[in-house]
Formats: structure tokens, C-alpha cells, sequence
């Protein structure tokens, strides 16, 4: 095998998955908001809420955890807020910074949001790739993952992103 041709499939194999990925986290983001009018980045910030010690993370800890700017956290707060899925609150150990806290209806619906995305989830991958086949897809996924935070934290301009003060 020339190295055009292994260029050409590793580029026609990162297509594949790239072009898969779009579409099933569209797929999985398209159910979720037809059943429960939870739009994906809704779906992202409860499922970090639910995770988190009583609820409750930091603003910035959120934001870090999320990958997100400062400015797209606050505007997906408020409007979730708006809602009641969530309230921000004063931070008890400092009094300056603000938590973000996950309400009862916050709850109820990454509960429903989670059943849904689970279901799909096993319908459309896991019984289409069987046991082994995941497992790769697993080990896969954290290989790039360790990949991708060390490029993350060996570039200037993703660290200054992310350390920006609240």
C-alpha cells in the first residue's frame, strides 16, 4: 500500500466517522427536544448538574467541565433559569462567585432526556456494533481523548480560553 493510498482511506475513514458522528448526535438531539423541548446544550448542562456533588457546580467549574466561554454559559443559564431548570445562587464558601444549581423540574427532565438518548443510543449503536465491536469503539474514544486534552493543554490559545476569569 502506497502512502497516497493509506492517506486516501485514512481520510475517507475519518470522513465516514466524522459525517456519522454529525448525524447521530442530530439524530439523538432531534429526539430529545421532539420529546421534551430540551435543546441539546440544555441536555449538556443538566447532565453535568446531575453528575455533580448535590446538584451544584461552580460557574467556572461548569463552564471549565463544559469547554464553554464564559459568555455562552451565562446566556444558556439565564434562559434555562428562565425556565426552572435551574437557579443560580451565591456561592456559600466564598460569596462572590455564583453556583449553578439543578432544580426538581431540572432533574425530572434529564431524567426523561437520559431515557431517551439511552434507548436510542442501544438501538442505533450498541445492538448494531455488538459487544466486541463497542469495546474497540471504546477504547478508540479514550485514545483520542488523552490525544486531544494533551493538544488542549499544549495550546496557549486553548488554555487562555478556558482560564478566562469569571
Amino acid at each position: 500500500m502506497t502512502a497516497t493510498s493509506t492517506t486516501s482511506t485514512s481520510l475517507d475513514a475519518w470522513r465516514a466517522y466524522a459525517s456519522t458522528h454529525e448525524r447521530l448526535v442530530r439524530h439523538l438531539a432531534r429526539e430529545i427536544t421532539r420529546e421534551t423541548g430540551l435543546s441539546d446544550a440544555d441536555y449538556i448542562v443538566l447532565e453535568a448538574l446531575v453528575e455533580a456533588p448535590d446538584g451544584r457546580m461552580r460557574s467556572r467549574d461548569l463552564r471549565l467541565a463544559l469547554e464553554w466561554e464564559k459568555s455562552r454559559l451565562s446566556h444558556q443559564a439565564r434562559r434555562m433559569e428562565q425556565r426552572g431548570l435551574l437557579a443560580r445562587e451565591t456561592c456559600a464558601a466564598d460569596g462572590r462567585s455564583a453556583d449553578v444549581v439543578i432544580t426538581q423540574a431540572g432533574r425530572q427532565a434529564a431524567a426523561r432526556a437520559r431515557a431517551i438518548r439511552e434507548e436510542s443510543l442501544r438501538t442505533l449503536v450498541l445492538d448494531t456494533l455488538g459487544t466486541d465491536r463497542v469495546d474497540v469503539l471504546a477504547q478508540t474514544a479514550e485514545l483520542l481523548a488523552a490525544r486531544l486534552a494533551r493538544a488542549t493543554e499544549e495550546d496557549p490559545h486553548c488554555r487562555a480560553a478556558l482560564a478566562e476569569d469569571d
